[in-house]
C-alpha cells in the first residue's frame, strides 16, 4: 500500500512505536514521535526498545508506556520465534485499537509488530529483510536522507506539520556518576567507535588532549584498547558510566568531540556545543543533525549542511595536524 492508504490517526487510542535500536537511531526517531503527540496529545504512546536503550527514554512525559526489550535473551536457530512469542504475550494493547509504527525496518521488527496483534501495521520504503511484505501500510521515504528526515516523512504522511526549526530530542535528563570528579568546565572526549575506521588513534588522541590543556578533558566511552593518553588535566572515565550517566555528562560539557557514533548523536541532541568527526562517513547522511553542531570531515570544520557531495566522499583520518586544528576551534569557540 501507499500512503494515500493510510487510516487517520484521529481513529486510534493508542500506537505502538517499534523502534527497539540502535542507540543513535532511537535518538533519531525521537523528533517523529514528539510530532505525533503535538498533533495527537490523547494518543497512548508505547515505546518498544532494547532492555539496555531504555535510559535514554526514562521519565518522559511524552510517552505513556516504555517497554523493555530483552533482545540478548533471544539467542540460537529458535530466537524469531522466542521473540514472536514474547510479543504475544507482553505487546497487546491496553487501550484500542491501536496502529503500529515499524521504524525498525526489519523482518525481526515487523513480526513483532503483528505478533502484537494491533493493526494497521505502518512501515517506511526503505525497509529491508521483507519487512514491507508484512506491513499494512508503507510510506516512501529518501533513502538518501538523513535518518531524521526519513523518520519525520511517517507525521508527515498523517498530515501532521512538522517545522524543522522547532525540532527536538526530549532525551532523558540522566544522572550524575557519584564519583564524578570535575565540578569546572571541561571537554569530553569520545574517541572510540566500533565502527571499522572511526576511532581516533592513539597518537591523535594524546595530541588532542595535549593541545586542549590546561583545560580539563575527560575521556568516555569503550575501547579494548588499554593505552590511554597521559596527563594531569585528563580524567579517564572510559568503561565507568552508564548510559544514564553518560548523558548527564554530555549535557554538562563546555564541548563534545566525538568521533561518529551513539554518543555522538546523543550529545548533538543534548548540547549545541557537539564536533562530529567523520574519517569516512558522510555527514550529511549520519552526521549529528542538530544545525549548531560542528563536523570534522576531509580537513575542514564545518556544518553538516556546509559540506558539499565531493568533500563527503573523502576517507581521511585524522592525523596529528587534524587533532591540533580541532582543539584550535574548540578553544577558539
Amino acid at each position: 500500500m501507499s500512503a494515500a492508504a493510510l487510516p487517520s490517526l484521529a481513529d486510534f487510542r493508542s500506537a505502538l512505536i517499534v523502534k527497539p535500536s540502535s542507540l543513535g537511531d532511537i535518538v533519531h526517531t525521537m523528533p517523529a514521535i514528539q510530532a505525533v503527540r503535538h498533533a495527537y496529545p490523547n494518543l497512548q504512546l508505547r515505546w518498544v526498545a532494547n532492555t539496555e536503550w531504555t535510559p535514554l527514554l526514562q521519565d518522559a512525559p511524552w510517552l505513556d508506556e516504555i517497554i523493555p526489550f530483552p533482545r540478548q535473551t533471544f539467542r540460537g536457530p529458535f530466537a524469531i520465534f522466542k521473540a514472536a512469542n514474547w510479543a504475544k504475550a507482553t505487546l497487546p494493547a491496553k487501550h484500542k485499537p491501536e496502529i503500529v509504527f515499524d521504524f525498525q525496518g526489519l523482518f525481526r521488527s515487523a513480526l513483532l509488530a503483528r505478533a502484537s496483534g494491533s493493526r494497521p501495521i505502518i512501515g517506511l520504503s526503505d525497509s529491508r529483510e521483507g519487512a514491507r511484505y508484512i506491513h499494512d501500510c508503507i510510506i516512501p521515504v529518501d533513502a538518501a536522507a538523513h535518518a531524521v528526515d526519513r523518520y519525520l516523512a511517517l507525521p508527515r504522511a498523517f498530515g501532521i506539520d512538522v517545522n524543522p526549526d522547532t525540532l527536538s530530542f526530549p532525551l532523558a535528563s540522566g544522572q550524575a556518576p557519584k564519583d564524578w570528579p570535575l565540578v569546572d568546565e571541561f571537554i569530553v572526549i569520545h574517541p572510540w567507535s566500533r565502527g571499522v575506521g572511526k576511532s581516533l588513534s592513539h597518537n591523535a588522541l594524546q595530541t588532542l588532549c595535549d593541545a586542549l590543556s590546561p583545560q580539563p578533558v575527560a575521556l568516555v566511552g569503550m575501547s579494548g584498547d588499554k593505552k590511554r593518553p597521559t596527563g594531569a588535566h585528563i580524567i579517564d572515565f572510559s568503561h565507568r558510566t552508564t548510559l544514564a550517566e553518560l548523558i548527564w555528562v554530555l549535557r554538562q560539557a563546555r564541548w563534545v568531540i566525538s568521533v561518529d557514533s551513539g554518543p555522538m548523536h546523543i550529545a548533538a541532541a543534548v548540547n549545541d556545543h557537539t564536533l562530529g568527526i567523520h574519517t569516512w562517513s558522510d555527514p550529511r547522511k549520519v552526521g549529528p543533525y542538530n544545525p549548531r553542531s560542528w563536523v570534522w570531515k576531509a580537513g575542514r570544520i564545518a556544518h553538516r549542511q556546509d559540506f558539499n557531495p565531493g568533500e563527503c566522499l573523502i576517507e581521511s583520518e585524522v592525523k596529528t595536524e587534524d587533532a591540533g586544528q580541532i582543539a584550535a576551534f574548540i578553544l577558539e569557540s
